[in-house]
């Protein structure tokens, strides 16, 4: 469908019939959208609820602050009164334009832990999952910036990038973290990321790259993928059990379009189940109770919630310098702009964070064998996000439980689909996570009072060092905990024999057909790490899944159509 039949179809209620419809152009659906239209002979709608990544901020890296909990970026949920957070909601950004989340997120490239995959495989029962081959899909879309070996990928539609910057005090927290036993890394990527360096961004000469850049642009022209954006999905359509299409509002009035094979939902892990319970599938019970007709009886949607929480520890600082005092007048302000303007580095060029560790909460833990918490160092400090910088020098080393056991969800508690899910992740609702929290917080403590950093006099000013027991340290972590933005498995895959799955370990949605998610919703356990490129390659497979099994379909309808013709 040419660009001008969508505008003629505007007028109507269908914008006609595609063989495949993406429902979300986030990181997961701009991928889906570039693979599948690579063939010629199938047409590919791709629906956004938000709208084109031109907004300036997107692309400048330090343009986050400004795009989380901007409506132009970010859906803007919140999450529910958490108990684990001392009765605190959070803010749950999550990318509501043209690349989703990698328009708004922190531009780290992280894959997680080999142990993370391996039991992927495990719970799905398919080997496929196994470290060893999602490996290859990592390398597949990769353009790494020290080219092509056994551990990455060049040429690829995924730019990584190391970071433009340097800062004193993050390379004294490296020296303390080595005093305390952590090894120094130059890569957190070939499966065991143990160890203390700089992250590697997604970003191309100090400026964002997005899922956008990486897999829609360049392939904008081809005459089988349609694009629309500021275009919200209301409900999936289905005929029996097949998934027929989608029903969505565009302008003033709802519309809808068919899919002849599949709809893929690429919604995230709070829009994906969302629009799964919207369309009848989800909890027999708790669809009825919101006058939803039953499609599938599903339990697992909208389950399985999992995140991770960064407790915030900051630190006052002497004779070094942070971006809290050198950003507080109008001359460092203008500094900071003229270096980003002529090249493209600096503190503009800044991803969220820019120092990483990985490491064990407790070394002595003869049952920890391999890291379980990660570090994100920045050269700052503010109260709470959204707010000024402290007016004086200091750092921010924030800590995260890698594989949580507290287990969260969302749900809707209307058949409005323009009514907000409720989310609720039920951080540290576990005596293990508390724990684990409690021990990262004296990690923490211990790397900063390593000699290293002993020159610039650290002082602790969050949470405070008045919480010293292991019940006071639990209590700081609610009060400092936040959310790092890595909401995953509220569709989980599994086993056919697996209650909670809803979708099977090549993303078919349980019970009915047509009907794919492709997104971190899938996640059964949370990546060791920063989530964003683990979705992207859960897309990259999940494309050549659906090309296989339509390949696959056509031999079929060949060798039937052969015997017929040959009664």
């Amino acid at each position: 469908m040419s660009a001008g039949e969508v505008n003629e179809a505007r007028a109507t209620q269908s914008v006609g019939e595609f063989d495949y419809i993406v429902v979300g152009a986030g990181t997961a659906g701009c991928a889906v959208a570039n693979r599948l239209s690579e063939d010629e002979d199938v047409s590919v709608l791709l629906i956004e609820a938000g709208g084109k990544d031109n907004y300036h901020w997107i692309h400048i890296p330090v343009g986050y602050l400004y795009c989380i909990g901007n409506a132009r970026t970010d859906w803007r949920y919140k999450t529910r009164d958490e108990a684990g957070l001392n009765g605190r909601a959070l803010s749950y950004p999550r990318g509501r334009v043209l690349g989703g989340c990698s328009s708004i997120n922190g531009m780290i490239y992280m894959r997680g832990q080999r142990e993370d995959y391996d039991g992927w495989a495990r719970m799905t029962g398919d080997s496929s999952w196994q470290w060893d081959s999602v490996l290859e899909t990592f390398k597949k879309s990769e353009d790494y910036h020290g080219g092509a070996s056994d551990a990455h990928g060049a040429g690829g539609p995924w730019r990584v990038e190391k970071q433009r910057l340097k800062w004193d005090i993050l390379e004294t927290f490296a020296q303390a973290a080595e005093q305390t036993g952590i090894p120094a890394t130059d890569d957190f990527n070939r499966g065991d990321n143990t160890g203390v360096g700089y992250f590697d961004v997604n970003q191309k000469h100090g400026i964002r790259w997005n899922a956008s850049k990486g897999y829609l642009r360049p392939v904008a022209k081809r005459g089988n993928l349609t694009i629309l954006t500021n275009a919200q999905t209301r409900r999936l359509l289905f005929e029996n059990k097949r998934c027929a299409g989608i029903e969505f509002r565009l302008g003033d009035g709802p519309r809808i379009a068919k899919a002849k094979r599949e709809v893929i939902l690429c919604a995230g892990a709070v829009n994906s189940p969302q629009l799964l319970e919207l369309s009848g599938i989800g909890n027999a019970d708790r669809l009825a109770k919101l006058g939803i007709e039953v499609v599938e009886d599903l339990r697992g949607v909208g389950e399985n919630l999992q995140d991770h929480l960064q407790l915030r520890m900051a630190f006052k600082v002497e004779g070094v310098r942070t971006l809290n005092t050198l950003s507080a007048h109008w001359w460092g302000k203008l500094m900071i702009g003229l270096e980003y303007g002529l090249f493209r580095s600096g503190p503009m060029a800044m991803a969220p964070s820019q120092l990483g560790v990985f490491a064990k909460s407790d070394p002595n833990d003869r049952t920890l064998t391999r890291p379980d918490v990660q570090y994100h160092v920045q050269p700052l400090s503010l109260e709470r996000f959204g707010e000024p910088l402290h007016p004086f020098d200091a750092f921010t080393a924030s800590v995260c439980q890698l594989r949580p056991s507290s287990r969260g969800s969302v749900h809707i508690t209307s058949n409005d689909p323009l009514m907000a899910p409720s989310i609720a992740p039920n951080y540290l609702s576990t005596e293990e996570d508390r724990h684990v929290a409690a021990n990262a917080l004296r990690l923490t403590r211990r790397i900063v009072a390593a000699p290293a950093l002993e020159r610039f006099r650290p002082q602790e000013i969050l949470p405070g060092i008045q919480f010293q027991t292991e019940e006071e340290l639990q209590y700081a972590a609610g009060n400092v905990g936040t959310t790092i933005f890595h909401p995953v498995g509220t569709c989980r895959m599994g086993r056919a024999d697996d209650p909670g799955s809803v979708v099977d370990s090549r993303l078919r949605v349980r019970g009915v057909s047509g009907l794919r998610v492709v997104d971190a919703s899938v996640m059964p356990t949370i990546t060791s790490g920063n989530t964003n490129s683990p979705t992207l390659m859960i897309a990259e497979r999940a494309s050549e899944m659906i090309r296989a099994d339509r390949k696959r379909e056509g031999r079929s309808a060949e060798t039937i159509s052969g015997g017929v013709l040959s009664t």
